[in-house]
């Protein structure tokens, strides 16, 4: 998939309906940056909006995706397959998110743990002491997992990982 591509059909197909990208923008009910961010290549639309686009301009996905026309239009069951996934896809990142919140969340106790022994001055007792550096150590690796998981290095490390799984087999 060429983006630069994709999103000069973007712009292409915006301009033939003779609209805006505030217009745009209005209609998908997004940002007039992400319509901006979509036609200079720089990002992709999520795919439920990938849907709509497809519907308001009268073309496949396919052809977006493609980034030109190739004729035929999008059929009825291809359209609802397609937002099958796309509901799928939103699930699961909703339910990614759900874990990740429920992790910082951890983190933050963990942090206001380590708070209280320290303000408290009871690092002086060996058990406290291990505690704090044991909460400490965690509100440090879920800093380092919220860094991973909102850095575009995730992709790479989880198709690292799958290339190691499946080595394996």
């Amino acid at each position: 998939m060429d983006q630069q591509k994709i999103g000069h059909f973007l712009k292409e197909l915006r301009n033939e309906k003779s609209i805006t990208q505030e217009q745009l923008a209005e209609v998908l009910e997004v940002s007039n940056r992400s319509i901006s961010r979509w036609e200079n290549g720089v990002t992709m639309p999520d795919f439920d909006i990938l849907i709509e686009i497809a519907k308001y301009f009268d073309v496949e996905i396919g052809e977006i995706l493609d980034g030109g026309r190739k004729g035929e239009n999008m059929d009825k069951k291809t359209e609802e397959t397609l937002l099958k996934i796309a509901d799928y896809n939103n699930n699961e990142r909703m339910n990614f998110f759900k874990r990740l919140h429920y992790f910082l969340i951890a983190g933050l106790i963990a942090f206001i743990v380590y708070a209280v022994i320290e303000a408290q001055g009871l690092t002086d007792i060996v058990l406290y002491d291990n505690i704090a550096s044991a909460m400490l150590g965690f509100v440090l690796g879920v800093l380092l997992v919220g860094v991973l998981y909102t850095s575009p290095y995730i992709m790479k490390i989880r198709a690292f990982k799958s290339r190691l799984l499946h080595r394996e087999e």
